[in-house]
């Protein structure tokens, strides 16, 4: 059986996680995670609110790119926590197919 393609995410996914044991000098997600669980924290919320500042202003090549930012450092913020795009992935499966206001009243 042939192996589906890997997506744009799940390539950036595996490159973060090759580049933890970089050099930070060298590599700006191994700088980032050399800084921290909490220092990835703060940069995901930086680049998630200049997302929506593009998103407010309504330019659009702007917004995908901001939004491209932010993607990545969610990918980096999750992997300070040990935590893989599988495991965001898994938690998407399970609430595939619950409406927003069912899975929300479910976590009360």
């Amino acid at each position: 059986m042939t192996a589906l393609p890997q997506t744009a995410l799940q390539r950036l996914a595996a490159t973060i996680e090759t580049r933890r044991s970089a050099d930070p000098e060298t590599s700006w997600t191994a700088k980032l995670l050399s800084k921290g669980p909490e220092k990835c924290a703060e940069k995901f919320g930086e680049e998630a609110i200049e997302a929506i500042i593009e998103a407010v202003k309504g330019d659009r090549d702007k917004l995908v790119r901001e939004a491209a930012d932010t993607v990545y450092h969610l990918l980096v913020m999750l992997a300070a926590r040990d935590l893989t795009l599988a495991d965001v992935e898994a938690e998407l499966d399970r609430r595939d197919g619950r409406s927003g206001i069912e899975e929300k009243a479910a976590r009360e």
